[in-house]
């Protein structure tokens, strides 16, 4: 690994622990806690598949007349996981993307996905966050987290995105939670058995391949040019700590419920 790349890794490490060992984590005790969890995350599992999108079309020919674009090493990392985050397979089968699994699992847990539905809706046929947000009264946290993904894609910088994607969201699913999703499972079958699938498939398709693909990409992307690492190590920043108020956000409204 390069020396600007670690040096990111390095600046953020607190930030990724402070992610990793979030106290939301060690509230979730039952269902109700879970479904809470579940409605903040949902906007960081939709607005992936936009960053992702954004980088497509930037590091892509998505247009015609077709012309090659960038190299070819960041065409097929991004392609093949677009392939795998808007078509994999789920639980029974069928080919979804990763946002409608989510989805099923939320519906399975008993979670409300009205808000995100209407959230969804608004903005497809409106265009406008703002009417979106308010017409399904989407907690600020998660509207704080959204607002900045956007700021990145509407960036236009594919090294911004890049490394929001690379850092940002890559390998945040600590080992405390996969347990608590497990244990559910056990008592919860019938109601669980999605949401642990979709944790599953999702390390599975974004494991080690995915990660040293998305490094490189990075790496390639800002190459020597100096401001290019100060503004991705700086985006990345913004992102963990957007993911920590998005994270803040579940736990308060948790800890509310339980009284």
């Amino acid at each position: 690994m390069n020396g600007p790349l670690e040096n990111i890794q390095t600046s953020i490490a607190s930030l990724r622990a402070e992610i990793i060992n979030h106290k939301v984590y060690a509230v979730i005790e039952d269902l109700e806690d879970l479904r809470i969890f579940m409605e903040y995350h949902v906007y960081a599992v939709w607005d992936f598949m936009s960053l992702l999108k954004s980088l497509q079309i930037n590091l892509t020919c998505t247009q015609v007349p077709w012309y090659p674009v960038g190299s070819g090493n960041t065409r097929a990392l991004i392609n093949e996981i677009v392939a795998g985050e808007e078509s994999d397979v789920d639980a029974n089968g069928d080919k979804k993307s990763h946002f409608e699994m989510y989805l099923d699992a939320m519906q399975q847990c008993g979670a409300d996905i009205t808000q995100i539905n209407r959230f969804t809706e608004t903005l497809k046929a409106t265009g406008d966050f703002e009417k979106a947000y308010t017409h399904s009264d989407t907690p600020a946290e998660a509207r704080s987290f959204v607002d900045y993904t956007f700021k990145i894609i509407n960036s236009g910088e594919a090294h911004l995105q890049a490394s929001a994607f690379t850092f940002g969201r890559e390998d945040l699913i600590p080992n405390m939670f996969l347990t608590i999703v497990n244990d559910l499972n056990t008592k919860f079958p019938d109601q669980i058995s999605l949401f642990k699938y979709y944790l599953d498939r999702h390390i599975e398709v974004d494991g080690d391949h995915h990660s040293h693909l998305a490094l490189a990409m990075t790496s390639e992307l800002c190459g020597d040019n100096e401001s290019h690492w100060k503004a991705a190590e700086a985006a990345t920043i913004e992102s963990l700590k957007k993911r920590i108020e998005l994270w803040d956000g579940a736990y308060e409204e948790i800890m509310a419920v339980k009284g």
